[in-house]
């Protein structure tokens, strides 16, 4: 990961970013080899197919979800986006059965921008606070 990522994207290109990728997932502000972490368990997809997947099988299969923007925070090739995903649990997820009900669970992500894409993306999944829904 580059560790000058804030001298290559200008505050209103990250912003540009962020606005047209939070707007329906648009994968092509995603970079080519673009990496998707989730913090709690470590798993990694790297590539804007992959990532693809992961967020396909996240919004629209283990969940019939969306999210709310509670607060968003953008420097220069970085981004912390502070949000409430609600939505109804279709299958398993994290060894949490689905309870049928609408659940809210905090979500918090971290991105990198650099060139004017998306670099890398640090997921914090609260699943706790969907295991404490059911």
């Amino acid at each position: 990961m580059d560790n000058d990522i804030s001298r290559l994207t200008s505050l209103d290109d990250t912003r540009k970013v962020l606005d047209a990728y939070l707007k329906g997932h648009d994968e092509s502000v995603l970079s080519d080899d673009v990496v998707f972490e989730v913090m709690a368990t470590g798993q990694k997809m790297a590539g804007r197919d992959r990532v693809k997947q992961l967020l396909d099988y996240f919004y629209n299969k283990a969940f019939t979800a969306e999210y709310s923007i509670k607060s968003l925070v953008v420097s220069e090739g970085k981004a912390v986006l502070e949000a409430d995903f609600f939505g109804k649990q279709n299958l398993e997820f994290a060894g949490i059965q689905p309870s049928g009900k609408e659940v809210h669970v905090p979500l918090c992500v971290s991105y990198d921008v650099s060139e004017g894409r998306i670099k890398y993306a640090r997921i914090y999944f609260e699943s706790d606070a969907l295991r404490m829904q059911r």
